[in-house]
């Protein structure tokens, strides 16, 4: 079994120093560079027991869970409810107590805990404020890797690429999109749809991209309603015969628009959508939509924060990025 002493050795420094400097003894003067070494060797011997970290009796670890949503607008996206769900689960079945906030970046709450996973979108501002809070940061459904903190995401690329292919095989080569438009959490930043991005770029470079099959709003119910009626409106007999949409709630509105004025879903047109939360098998036509693993980016989230713990001084940022599926039902051929 490697010991301090073993460590001591290598190092040329007395084992006080280097249970110090393994305890993360700010108060002992040594150089960052001494520091590093001392955790370099005791990484490199396999020696782990400072890993573990000696809290008071009875103690429980807590992870902080930020909900951009507030708790109502989170039943309507049940995309980020089931994000949030699972990884409380997972953090509880680790051993974590959870403290919970929905759409309050400042509450106080979220001071007395031991890391914190933010789930959705944030302003340059926010991620400032949120990591003043807390070193042990995790970011879900954001990309947060070049301003330095670890994130779990959607390959959201691929995605694209997978929808656009099924149609370009079935020989469609007019492909319209009702895209999401969204701002972050304290409203201070409009974030473009990345699903958008890879549409125009993949129809680009085959020169298969128009304009004006694509409708953008906000990513509702209502909107995806509104913008089928544009393009039916707009569009008439030219209303392309396959649509890829960014999420399933415009899908679903958009699929009303298409029914009410007795557009014949797929025959006439296809809909694909985006996230597969339940209600896409609760419409009629059941919708074809891309599958986002909800539960395993909470999972992912979890063991993120639970790796920043238990190894502080080794951990770098990093992202985690997911991929999904196709699934195909009776919206589309």
């Amino acid at each position: 079994m490697v010991t301090l002493k073993d460590i001591a050795q290598k190092t040329q420094l007395s084992t006080a120093t280097i249970s110090r400097v393994l305890k993360e003894d700010m108060s002992l003067s040594v150089s960052p560079e001494t520091r590093e070494k001392v955790f370099a060797i005791a990484q490199e011997l396999g020696y782990t027991k400072h890993l573990t970290k000696q809290q008071p009796d009875g103690y429980t670890r807590k992870i902080g869970i930020l909900q951009w949503y507030t708790e109502s607008r989170e039943l309507d996206d049940l995309y980020y409810y089931s994000i949030r769900i699972s990884l409380e689960q997972h953090a509880l079945a680790l051993g974590y107590d959870i403290v919970r906030c929905f759409h309050d970046n400042k509450s106080p709450l979220l001071k007395e805990v031991d890391a914190l996973i933010a789930i959705g979108k944030f302003s340059q501002q926010q991620i400032s404020e949120l990591a003043n809070l807390h070193k042990q940061l995790v970011f879900v459904d954001f990309d947060t890797l070049t301003d330095g903190y670890s994130c779990v995401t959607t390959d959201f690329n691929r995605s694209v690429i997978q929808v656009i292919d099924h149609y370009l095989h079935q020989g469609i080569t007019e492909i319209g999109m009702i895209a999401g438009q969204e701002e972050t959490y304290d409203k201070k930043m409009t974030l473009s749809d990345p699903r958008l991005r890879t549409f125009k770029q993949y129809l680009s470079e085959r020169e298969l991209y128009q304009e004006r099959f694509v409708f953008t709003g906000p990513f509702t119910s209502q909107s995806g309603y509104q913008l089928m009626k544009e393009a039916i409106d707009s569009l008439k007999d030219d209303l392309p015969s396959a649509f890829f949409i960014a999420n399933d709630s415009l899908a679903v509105g958009a699929l009303r628009a298409l029914q009410e004025t007795q557009i014949t879903v797929p025959n006439r047109v296809q809909i694909i959508t985006f996230n597969d939360t339940p209600i896409t098998r609760q419409v009629y036509p059941a919708l074809s939509s891309i599958t986002v693993f909800t539960e395993e980016m909470g999972i992912q989230a979890v063991d993120l924060v639970d790796a920043m713990l238990k190894k502080p001084t080794t951990y770098h940022p990093r992202m985690v990025k997911l991929g999904t599926q196709l699934t195909l039902r009776e919206s589309s051929l």
